[in-house]
């Protein structure tokens, strides 16, 4: 498995990058970055799930960490608000990560 990060997690997109790897056969989901009001909570208690899918057990418990690189996997998912996608997403690919960014930046 190839594990992978999500960036704004905690939000509709990262929900649905959340929901769509949940059961991926070369992904697993390692790293969930949202905004510091959501740092240091489990995913289940930091986001409202808002998808007619269950909340993936194997991420509900997981920790949430402020979206800054280091912690993460090489490869993160980016479903952060185009309002702050290009700040956050350039310092991940300048400390070596690939990003997938769901933003029009």
């Amino acid at each position: 498995m190839i594990p992978v990060g999500i960036l704004g997690a905690t939000g509709m997109v990262g929900q649905q990058f959340i929901a769509c790897l949940a059961n991926h056969p070369w992904f697993k989901v390692d790293y969930l970055g949202a905004s510091e009001r959501s740092q240091g909570k489990a995913y289940r208690d930091a986001a409202a799930w808002r998808l007619p899918s269950a909340l993936p057990d194997r991420v509900a418990n997981k920790v949430v960490e402020a979206a800054q690189p280091g912690q993460a996997p090489k490869l993160v998912f980016s479903g952060l608000d185009s309002s702050v996608a290009g700040e956050i997403e350039a310092a991940f690919a300048q400390a070596g990560h690939v990003v997938v960014s769901n933003s029009r930046n």
